[in-house]
C-alpha cells in the first residue's frame, strides 16, 4: 500500500516527467477512478494547461497547474509512471497525460480504491484542513502537543490521518519496532521519554524510506522480516495480530506490553 515514501516518490517522478510540461492530450482508459467530475470534464479543465509544482500532505499528491489541481490518492495499488508515448498501455493504465517533450504521465491502479479529483483553491485548502500534520515535517513540539492531545491506541493514532498525515500500517509497524513500543500501548500512558524516543525513529524511518522511495525490506528492520517471523534485532519469534483493526507485527521481547506475560520480557 502507497504509503508517504512512495507517494514522495511518486511526487518525483511527476516532477521529472511532467512539470513545465504542457498537457496535449488527457486519455481517459477508465472512468471508475475519477471522482466528481466526468471524462469529458476532465479532459476540457486539463488540455493545454501546464504542469507546474507540485505538493503532497500524508498519502495525497496535489499537481497544480494553473488552474485547477489534480488530486492524486494511491489508494492500496496505485502509482504513478513516466512512460513513452509509443509505449504500450499497461493493462491497469487508468489515466493517461500525453504531454509535450515527448513524454507521457500515467496513473496505474489495480484495485481502484481512490483515484483523481480536480479542486479549486478553497476545494484544495479543505482536503488539508482534515489532514493532520505531514509525518515527515512535524516538529518534535508539535509532534508532542498532537500525542498529548489523544487517548486511543498508540498504532491507531499514529495511522489516523486527521491526527498525523502520510503514516499507514507498515510505517507504524517499523516505526514502533525501531522505538521498542507495543502498537497496543495508550498514547497517554507514553512518558516524555517514550514520546522523545518514538519522534526520534519516526524521522529516522521515514527519511531513510523517502531516500528508497517505499519503506525498504532490509535486513535489520522488521520490514524484511515480516514473512518469516524472526525480530533482527533480538531473534524471538515475532507475533501478528489485529491492532486497531490492521493487521500488525511486532516482537514481544523488544516491544513488550504492560499486560504481556512475563516469560516473553524474560
Amino acid at each position: 500500500m502507497p504509503e508517504l515514501p512512495d507517494v514522495e516518490g511518486f511526487r518525483r517522478t511527476l516532477d521529472s516527467c511532467a512539470r513545465g510540461r504542457t498537457i496535449r492530450q488527457v486519455a481517459v482508459q477508465d472512468a471508475g477512478v475519477l471522482h466528481g467530475v466526468s471524462t469529458e470534464g476532465f479532459r476540457k479543465e486539463l488540455e493545454k494547461r501546464r504542469f507546474t509544482e507540485s505538493d503532497r500532505r500524508g498519502k495525497w499528491l496535489l499537481a497544480h497547474t494553473g488552474g485547477p489541481t489534480v488530486l492524486m490518492h494511491f489508494g492500496m495499488t496505485g502509482r504513478l509512471v513516466c512512460a513513452e508515448p509509443d509505449d504500450t498501455l499497461h493493462a491497469h493504465d487508468r489515466i493517461t497525460f500525453t504531454l509535450t517533450g515527448g513524454h507521457q504521465l500515467r496513473y496505474r491502479d489495480q484495485r481502484k480504491l481512490k483515484g483523481l479529483w480536480l479542486a479549486d483553491r478553497q476545494q484544495v485548502a479543505d482536503l488539508l484542513d482534515e489532514q493532520g500534520p505531514d509525518a515527515l515535517s512535524i516538529s518534535s513540539r508539535d509532534f508532542d502537543e498532537v500525542l498529548s492531545a489523544h487517548h486511543g491506541g498508540l498504532k491507531s493514532t499514529l495511522t489516523n490521518q486527521s491526527v498525523l498525515a502520510g503514516l499507514g500500517n507498515l510505517l507504524a509497524d517499523e516505526i514502533l519496532w525501531h522505538a521498542r513500543l507495543a502498537p497496543s500501548l495508550r498514547v497517554q500512558g507514553l512518558s516524555p521519554d517514550e514520546r522523545a524516543t518514538l519522534y526520534k525513529s519516526m524521522g529516522q524511518v521515514l527519511k531513510a524510506s523517502v531516500r528508497e522511495g517505499c519503506v525498504p525490506p532490509r535486513d535489520n528492520w522488521l520490514t524484511g522480516h515480516r514473512d518469516n517471523g524472526v525480530c533482527p534485532r533480538c531473534g524471538t519469534q515475532l507475533r501478528t495480530g489485529r491492532v486497531a483493526g490492521r493487521g500488525t507485527v511486532w516482537c514481544p521481547h523488544c516491544q513488550p506490553s504492560p499486560d504481556q506475560d512475563s516469560t516473553d520480557r524474560a
